[in-house]
């Protein structure tokens, strides 16, 4: 180990990271001593664990961008906005889920895998070296897999045995890419991937980044990785879809965009043009396969791939856009708070299963309507809320980018998308149904219908500001 690499070991600059873990294993150690109506605690330590490493990240932005451990570990604006999204979902996560969670046997499980899945999702965005990104893949993965099957209901446990699968799948094709990328480099760590990279068989590099995508991909529901998505969605509770169609992606499309960006040249390999086709075929299929569904946990399943393939549209134009990075961050920032105000909704109303079953909400609960239609709305990109932001910023990207013609797509996709939405809309604004089962609107609790109306302000807020967001986004990831 070279003197320069013990330098850089400084914990220090890992202190949201070292906050989420410490939570998680008190918490964990905690439960297992506190009685079964006590067990909020636990979730009351997360959440004084994001709220601290919401304030660590704001610390540690004002600082200069390094790399830590070697060459493994970026602490730049990329990981800062990562940090900051994924805390503030925990935080939302936290409270959505209290109405289906709160003096479960379980409920200290719960809390615990959240927070290391979404600890995971951080080291994703921040990790600089091959064998770092498949080690944050697996505790991305293992714990949430684990949180599918968390109330130990045949869909779920179902649910997450397709999750398992396909991760597992993907997960070794992901690592023997890694290793491939490595026998052609020569390195793991970014920085010397590239140079690496630069001499070597075209052929060889493409089939190793490919490889690596798989996984990354899996992590974020894009197409052809997507299979797991609806069938976890529909089969697991509202509060544990809204975390695994949320928070994963946070990470996975950041570290997507730094390892193309920092380790693969463009010119050995043409992955802006591949992620581009991804991100046509993601948000084309994901729109269609939303059309006619019935369910909204499964429609909004689909709605996240959709959603995914806008995302990798700005992936797909990383350095060659100025407004390629702030279009992601902000984005990714404005699809959290957004989608998981949908799910609020959903989980506040857990026996409301399909469309027809949100006829007459309005009449019954007119605030969590209102918190409905903004969300998506939202999810649309209707101004003046945040994903609006996000997409027309993307969209700009992509053109700067000389990807006009999937900027066209994407608006093809966006005004179509109008659809599926309206079709959950519309029955929640007609008059109630009498042959409706009784209880099929009642409410699950107060913290549900809160997240929801939070997520609803949040959304319109940051639609509001995130034009001022987007100079402190702009500054390019540490190499």
């Amino acid at each position: 180990m070279t003197g320069m690499q013990m330098m850089n070991e400084n914990p220090g600059a890992l202190v949201p990271e070292l906050l989420l873990l410490g939570s998680a294993v008190v918490g964990l150690l905690l439960g297992a001593w506190l009685p079964r109506h006590r067990q909020w605690l636990v979730r009351l330590l997360a959440a004084v664990a994001a709220l601290a490493g919401l304030a660590a990240t704001a610390a540690a932005a004002a600082r200069p961008d390094e790399i830590v451990f070697g060459t493994s570990y970026a602490v730049d604006t990329l990981t800062h906005a990562t940090r900051a999204i994924v805390l503030v979902a925990v935080l939302v996560a936290l409270a959505l889920s209290v109405d289906g969670t709160a003096g479960h046997r379980r409920e200290t499980e719960f809390v615990v895998l959240l927070q290391l899945g979404a600890l995971g999702t951080i080291l994703l965005a921040g990790a600089n070296d091959l064998l770092l990104l498949f080690a944050a893949f697996l505790l991305a993965s293992i714990p949430f897999y684990a949180l599918a099957a968390w109330d130990k209901r045949a869909s779920s446990t179902e649910a997450a045995m397709k999750y398992y699968l396909s991760g597992a799948f993907l997960g070794v094709t992901m690592l023997t890419g890694t290793a491939i990328l490595y026998g052609i480099g020569r390195s793991t760590a970014y920085g010397p991937l590239r140079e690496g990279l630069a001499a070597a068989p075209s052929a060889a590099a493409a089939v190793g980044l490919v490889a690596v995508l798989a996984g990354v991909l899996f992590k974020i529901g894009a197409v052809p990785a997507h299979f797991w998505v609806p069938d976890v969605t529909d089969g697991t509770p509202a509060a544990v879809a809204a975390i695994v169609t949320t928070i994963p992606k946070i990470g996975g499309l950041v570290a997507a965009y730094r390892l193309l960006l920092v380790a693969v040249p463009a010119d050995v390999v043409d992955w802006p043009l591949l992620v581009a086709v991804l991100a046509a075929a993601s948000m084309t299929l994901g729109n269609l396969a939303a059309f006619f569904q019935t369910s909204v946990q499964r429609l909004l399943a689909y709605s996240t791939i959709s959603q995914v393939g806008y995302l990798l549209m700005v992936v797909a134009v990383a350095g060659r856009a100025e407004l390629a990075q702030p279009a992601l961050l902000v984005y990714l920032a404005a699809y959290a708070i957004t989608n998981l105000g949908a799910f609020a909704v959903v989980a506040e109303l857990p026996q409301a299963r399909t469309l027809d079953d949100y006829r007459g909400m309005a009449r019954r609960h007119p605030g969590l309507a209102v918190a409905l239609a903004v969300n998506l709305f939202g999810l649309i990109g209707t101004p003046p809320t945040a994903v609006f932001v996000g997409k027309l910023t993307a969209f700009t990207a992509a053109v700067d980018g000389d990807l006009a013609w999937l900027a066209v797509l994407a608006i093809v996709n966006t005004v179509a998308s109008v659809f599926y939405y309206l079709r959950w809309l519309a029955p929640t604004f007609r008059s109630p149904d009498e042959r409706a089962p009784e209880g099929v609107l009642q409410p699950a609790g107060s913290w549900s219908a809160l997240s929801a109306y939070i997520c609803a302000v949040a959304a319109v807020l940051l639609g509001v500001l995130g034009g001022v967001l987007i100079p402190a986004l702009s500054r390019a990831p540490v190499m």
